[in-house]
């Protein structure tokens, strides 16, 4: 049994569309007995309008998945084992939202709303013990989403994938209030990559004995 799992600690797992969040986060709970937490979307009731008409569900998208992650928060916070998140809530607003807004996609009344609606649920939050950032080029987020083959998904456009890429790398440099793991993707694979895979474990253990110092 990992060490880890006597401190009951709370991984976000940050990164673009298709980057590969939902199989990581599967893999790495699994491995470290975590209760596992994952984004809305096969269920989400505002995507395929979000991707056929940003201007007009940008706002409502951006509010489900508030909803969706602050709810998750709570459930996480009432348990005694330690979890690991499927994209965190300050995704939601640093990457998603803001982009949307600095895109015109987002009214900046809505903008507004959205930012003190946010700030008011962080305040009740408990942050990450780590949060590990999935790393991968445009070309191969385009890539791994064609092969997954989400209808709606079809619809995203390369430019506002960089962008996101773009937002997320300034993010994560940004960070300094929580222990930060970034993994590049670009080749490898989960299923495969066996030795590699152990190598993340072992980076995972020490960044969470650091936070923990």
């Amino acid at each position: 049994m990992s060490s880890i799992l006597h401190s009951s600690p709370f991984i976000g797992v940050a990164g673009n569309i298709g980057v590969g969040k939902t199989t990581f986060t599967e893999i790495v709970g699994k491995h470290f007995g975590l209760e596992e937490f994952y984004e809305s979307v096969i269920d989400n009731p505002y995507l395929e309008d979000f991707y056929g008409d940003m201007g007009r569900w940008s706002f409502n998208l951006q509010i489900y998945f508030l909803q969706h992650r602050f709810s998750g928060h709570i459930e996480m916070s009432q348990g005694s084992v330690g979890v690991i998140q499927d994209r965190t809530i300050y995704e939601d607003v640093e990457i998603f939202a803001r982009n949307l807004h600095d895109m015109k996609f987002m009214s900046q009344r809505d903008w507004d709303t959205y930012c003190h609606l946010l700030n008011n649920m962080v305040r009740f939050l408990k942050k990450p013990d780590l949060i590990i950032y999935l790393q991968a080029k445009t070309n191969v987020l385009i890539s791994r989403i064609q092969n997954r083959n989400r209808d709606f998904e079809q619809k995203i456009d390369a430019e506002y994938l960089h962008r996101l890429n773009l937002t997320y790398d300034k993010w994560i440099k940004g960070i300094s209030d929580i222990p930060v793991l970034t993994i590049d993707t670009n080749e490898f694979n989960i299923f495969k990559d066996t030795l590699e895979l152990e190598n993340i474990f072992q980076q995972i253990e020490l960044k969470l004995g650091e936070s923990k110092k």
